[in-house]
């Protein structure tokens, strides 16, 4: 199962200077967003004001979400240069729905003095997830520690995009060469698991012989305390699948000794499934 954004046509609006003249433009991309209500389903706008005027100015853009939905931020300050061709100047604005969200279209309001912009979200159901299925996707994220440069979701987004590693996905740990790190999933509701796929860094620049997780144990959270149900050692592959007796599970996730290259710890996706 894989997340989708719907990506649209960049909608945009013009900002009107000195007697009327445009000045600086609004736009947001996509231009509208299909949102599934998962505390990790990637769902982000990309926020962007341009100085299309002769002089640099400074501009406060202010976002605002209308109920249920809520963004990761509510104003957008940055200096605007004046150069030809234009610089537009980005930023990156998360987009996120409670579980219980009634399915539906909701706005994003982007707004820059009298400039106003509107980004519709539709709001799905959530798909149902039966036997085979996985039962991460989307559901939040947990680690000891997160590099800078990622997040915590980046490791059940759905997304096994390798080309894609520390720009839109994958999890790192943030703290280099210091050992146990933890990564996992805490499901909504108890099922029974028995299958775990750990996908780690492994491309033609990266591979997983010399970057990946080496040794890991995998863990489950059932009645308050975590057991361990497999491990892996000596790993020099991208996907590992292990499996195990069927088990009661309110969280799973994998406890790291070490990577190949004793530094991080990095996963790519990780899949649960069962029953």
């Amino acid at each position: 199962m894989c997340a989708t954004v719907v990506a649209t046509l960049a909608v945009s609006a013009p900002a009107n200077g000195a007697g009327g003249r445009t000045e600086i433009t609004l736009s947001a991309e996509p231009g509208e967003l299909d949102l599934i209500p998962l505390p990790c389903f990637p769902s982000t706008i990309q926020a962007t004001m341009t100085n299309t005027g002769p002089e640099p100015r400074f501009a406060d853009m202010t976002l605002t979400a209308e109920e249920p939905l809520s963004l990761s931020r509510d104003i957008f300050s940055s200096y605007l240069p004046a150069t030809n061709p234009d610089q537009p100047v980005s930023a990156t604005v998360e987009v996120r729905a409670d579980r219980d969200t009634p399915p539906g279209t909701y706005d994003v309001l982007l707004e820059q003095g009298r400039q106003r912009l509107s980004v519709p979200v539709h709001v799905r159901q959530i798909p149902p997830k039966g036997p085979g299925d996985n039962l991460a996707w989307g559901e939040e994220a947990f680690a000891s520690s997160t590099h800078g440069n990622f997040s915590v979701c980046g490791g059940v987004d759905g997304n096994t995009n390798q080309a894609q590693w520390d720009t839109h996905t994958g999890w790192n740990d943030g703290t280099p060469a210091v050992f146990p790190d933890t990564y996992g999933v805490r499901l909504p509701e108890e099922r029974h698991v028995d299958e775990v796929e750990t996908l780690t860094l492994d491309s033609a620049s990266y591979p997983a012989s010399r970057f990946g997780l080496r040794d890991w144990d995998v863990q489950v959270l059932d009645d308050g305390q975590w057991q361990t149900v497999a491990e892996v050692r000596g790993n020099t592959s991208g996907l590992v699948t292990t499996r195990f007796e069927p088990t009661t599970a309110e969280a799973v996730r994998l406890l790291i000794h070490n990577s190949n290259d004793a530094r991080y710890s990095r996963v790519m996706e990780l899949e649960v499934s069962g029953g």
